[in-house]
């Protein structure tokens, strides 16, 4: 019997992508005063509380985000720990119990005077009302339809979880693009840029294929950086590797040079749509749609680099991982 595999190699996705990172200069002010306000709240255990303190979600934030002002950058980092919130939450849950859980988050965001007196409908309300005073219709009533889907899909990714399913390679694709929350986020640019683009721009094709490459790259290399950690907690099956593995009959090696091609294909496929982009019609539309593209690269580039930075993924090896991307797999539940 072959001995089970111990370690694999990252492919080398930073080589693959040429967009420029920067940080927000607010990150110091923000990321301690959004910890202080997820703390408060006595969500969590003391070991669960301290696994996302060390995964620096403000440090993503800050990556993805670069551009945004004090307020908008505080809300969008109020938002990312509340995904997070949810998230962790969920993993731990039936289908039934995370969807119950996700209706918590998306009544509130959607109705004024809904509220449950829990501790998440309040962390929701308060990172609500931020986005409400800085966000657009069309925005807003896309960033709704968004969460929806997210809620939808991270309570399918439980019940599947449930049953020890693992998708097929289209079917955890369109699932993915959802419970990963990336749209969420990717919903918080117009916000975050003080834009608000009609739905025209949203059923153009070129503009759409480079949304869908932006959003798959952040999905593939979340997926492959996150594969210990996962495996650690028995949670696979919702993981592109895993995926791979049983769709394609391969190791975990074949599995992880297979998302770094799949990468490279994704990025040429947004760096040629974004050349084929048509104007919308008005010099002040067409800039508008330029900031977007160029957030969609901050998140993209913005998420490698803080998947290296924290220790959200790879613990206290991060930088020793980024230097050799060899990646030691970690016992059940150490992580």
């Amino acid at each position: 019997m072959a001995a089970k595999q111990q370690q694999f190699i990252l492919p080398d996705l930073l080589s693959l992508c040429p967009f420029e990172d920067a940080t927000n200069p607010h990150y110091v002010q923000c990321a301690e005063e959004s910890s202080a306000w997820v703390k408060s709240y006595n969500i969590f255990s003391e070991r669960k509380l301290a696994f996302l303190m060390q995964g620096s979600s403000e440090l993503l934030v800050s990556h993805a985000y670069p551009y945004a002002p004090y307020e908008q950058f505080r809300a969008c980092c109020d938002f990312v720990n509340l995904l997070f919130v949810v998230d962790e939450v969920s993993d731990d849950q039936t289908g039934k119990d995370a969807r119950r859980t996700g209706e918590v988050f998306l009544n509130t965001m959607r109705y004024p005077d809904w509220d449950d007196g829990s501790a998440l409908a309040k962390m929701t309300r308060e990172f609500k009302q931020r986005l409400l005073a800085h966000t657009g219709p069309n925005a807003y009533r896309r960033f709704l339809m968004h969460c929806d889907d997210y809620v939808n899909a991270v309570a399918r990714e439980a019940e599947y979880r449930e049953r020890g399913e693992v998708l097929d390679m289209a079917a955890f694709e369109t699932l993915r693009r959802e419970n990963s929350a990336i749209r969420v986020c990717f919903g918080l640019f117009e916000f975050a840029l003080g834009i608000d683009l009609p739905d025209a721009v949203f059923r153009d094709e070129h503009f759409m294929t480079l949304y869908w490459a932006a959003a798959d790259m952040v999905c593939w290399s979340n997926d492959v950086y996150s594969y210990n950690m996962e495996q650690a907690k028995g949670h696979t099956g919702n993981n592109i590797v895993t995926v791979l593995m049983r769709a394609k009959n391969i190791g975990l090696q074949d599995a992880a040079d297979f998302v770094g091609e799949h990468f490279a294909v994704l990025m040429s496929r947004f760096v040629a749509a974004k050349k084929a982009l048509p104007s919308f019609g008005a010099p002040g539309l067409d800039d508008a749609v330029a900031k977007y593209v160029a957030a969609l690269e901050h998140w993209v580039v913005g998420n490698l680099e803080w998947s290296f930075e924290s220790q959200r993924y790879f613990g206290a090896a991060h930088t020793r991982v980024r230097d050799t991307r060899v990646v030691v797999l970690s016992p059940a539940d150490e992580n």
